[in-house]
């Protein structure tokens, strides 16, 4: 959804670019000897302008109506320009989405090793006289587990992201936020804790501080842009990790998919279908929102409603309600306090119509009924 929203704000931005290139054209050349007639040129390009406004829609075209050869030639280019643009940008917005999504994997895997780095640091703190020391967390056994792990060292290794380069900020966390916190200062003092009471300090460790203070969270926000998308995703990662750890076992590291190439053929094909059929999806948006204005209906909205339709039309093993329970739970969280009543309506009386035109057809265990 958000590669969608952006490519359509590129492709307002390309617009203006494209007419703006074009009215450059039409200025007087300062290096010409020759005498500029400015007033000609100035009705050159406003006639140009509005040639390029009505047919800048039309990828194939051949412009014949401008009053100069020179005219329809610049209004070519500048349409020309306006879809390299476009389709530069669009290669970009999907190759930048599928590579975000990759990189969930690595970001788990830097987070997981962030414990043995607290632990590394902890060992050159001196405590403070009255305060309890590191020992309890530089021997907790989970942490070591996460430490030892070969899988996670590999991964580790490979990943781009790195804990090297922000040590500062570890032990400003070590000492400012993790030490002080209630519950890691009664763990600290206890005698020997198990390896129970190990694991849920961890678990703790991240769900309640690394996943909740304003300061760790402002810190990862700066390194991924998509961190408030993210955030339950590695929450839930790292949550099931944590709970397989066994005392003295080695674990696997959580497995993102379970089928990565059909995931990527998803995200893909939702992602190409419904820039190819927009202008279709908007005209059955616009007819079953007659009491709305579809340009002052929220852009996210009809961006949902888009892949929505798409989603119903040409995924047939997922069913319609899944479909439109899952864009209502997104219009809840990315789009206005009445999107989910709109969005709701709208795709309801849509899908019955595709329906009985035969367009949307489900097929598959548990398909029967999805009216």
């Amino acid at each position: 959804m958000q590669s969608l929203f952006a490519y359509k704000q590129c492709r307002e931005a390309n617009y203006h670019l494209a007419l703006e290139q074009l009215q450059n054209t039409f200025l007087p050349d300062l290096n010409s000897m020759e005498v500029q007639d400015k007033t000609l040129l100035k009705e050159q390009s406003k006639e140009a302008s509005t040639l390029f406004k009505k047919h800048y829609k039309e990828k194939e075209i051949n412009v014949f109506g401008g009053s100069d050869p020179k005219i329809n030639e610049e209004v070519m280019n500048a349409v020309k320009a306006y879809y390299a643009m476009l389709e530069k940008d669009k290669r970009a917005l999907k190759e930048d989405m599928l590579k975000g999504v990759s990189q969930l994997f690595e970001q788990y895997v830097w987070m997981l090793s962030l414990p043995s780095e607290l632990v590394t640091l902890a060992q050159t703190e001196k405590p403070k006289k009255g305060t309890p020391p590191f020992a309890n967390l530089i021997a907790n056994q989970a942490i070591s587990i996460l430490g030892s792990n070969k899988e996670l060292g590999n991964a580790q290794i490979r990943s781009k992201y790195t804990w090297s380069t922000f040590t500062e900020e570890i032990r400003s966390w070590l000492k400012s936020i993790i030490k002080i916190d209630e519950t890691i200062d009664k763990y600290l003092k206890l005698d020997s804790p198990g390896f129970n009471e190990d694991r849920e300090i961890l678990q703790y460790l991240f769900k309640s501080i690394i996943f909740k203070n304003e300061t760790i969270i402002d810190f990862f926000e700066l390194q991924d842009l998509h961190w408030s998308e993210n955030k339950s995703i590695l929450k839930s990662l790292i949550s099931k990790t944590l709970k397989s750890l066994e005392e003295s076992q080695s674990f696997d590291l959580a497995e993102l998919s379970y089928n990565w190439d059909e995931d990527i053929e998803f995200f893909e094909t939702i992602y190409n279908t419904t820039l190819a059929e927009e202008d279709t999806y908007e005209e059955l948006i616009a007819a079953k929102s007659k009491n709305w204005d579809v340009d002052r209906i929220a852009s996210t909205d009809i961006i949902m409603m888009e892949m929505a339709i798409q989603e119903m039309i040409h995924f047939p093993s997922i069913p319609v309600k899944v479909t439109i329970n899952e864009y209502i739970e997104i219009s809840k969280r990315y789009s206005t306090p009445k999107s989910k009543q709109f969005v709701n309506g709208v795709l309801d009386v849509i899908a019955v119509d595709l329906q009985k035109q035969g367009i949307i057809k489900k097929s598959g265990r548990g398909l029967i009924d999805n009216k």
